[in-house]
C-alpha cells in the first residue's frame, strides 16, 4: 500500500474525484445512508489516501487538527474499499492516520465518532469510548477518544 497525506489544496482534481467516488460508494451506496457528504470540511481537513500499485484508491480518511470538529484533533470519513477488505488494510489505514496526524499536530488527544459495531476495532487501537450510542445518519455511533 502506498500512502499519500494532502491538504485539500494539494489535491488534484482526480485524486478528488477518486476519493469523493470511494465515499459515495460506501456510505451512500453500501451503507445506505442518505447524507450531505460533501460538508465543506473537506477544505479544513488532511486527506490520507492509500493506493495500490496501481495507483487505484483502497483507503481513506480525513484528519483534522485540534478545533475544527472536536476540541481534540479527529480522524473521520474512514473507508477501506471493498476491494481490500479482509487483508489488514484498515488497521494499516488507522495506524497511519494516527502516525501522520502525531506528526502534524504532536502527541494529541485523537477524538472519532466510531460506527458502534467497530467499536472493539477502535478499542484495539487504544481508543476508549466517552459517549453513549447515538444514531448518526440511521446508523449508530459512539464518540471515543485516544
Amino acid at each position: 500500500m502506498n500512502w499519500n497525506i494532502k491538504t485539500f489544496n494539494e489535491l488534484t482534481t482526480t485524486e478528488l474525484y477518486h476519493l469523493l467516488h470511494l465515499r459515495s460508494e460506501i456510505f451512500v451506496v453500501e451503507q445506505r445512508c442518505v447524507y450531505q457528504d460533501i460538508d465543506y470540511a473537506d477544505q479544513q481537513a488532511y486527506h490520507l489516501m492509500g493506493t495500490d500499485e496501481a495507483g487505484n484508491l483502497l483507503a481513506y480518511t480525513r484528519i483534522f487538527a485540534p478545533g475544527i470538529k472536536y476540541a481534540e484533533a479527529s480522524i473521520g470519513r474512514v473507508i477501506t474499499s471493498p476491494k481490500a477488505r479482509g487483508k489488514g488494510v484498515g488497521r494499516e489505514l488507522m495506524e497511519c492516520s494516527i502516525a501522520q496526524l502525531e506528526r502534524l499536530f504532536g502527541k494529541v488527544p485523537i477524538k472519532i465518532s466510531a460506527q458502534q459495531y467497530l467499536q472493539r476495532f477502535y478499542v484495539s487501537l487504544g481508543f476508549q469510548p466517552v459517549s453513549d450510542m447515538y444514531l448518526e445518519d440511521g446508523i449508530p455511533h459512539i464518540d471515543m477518544i485516544k
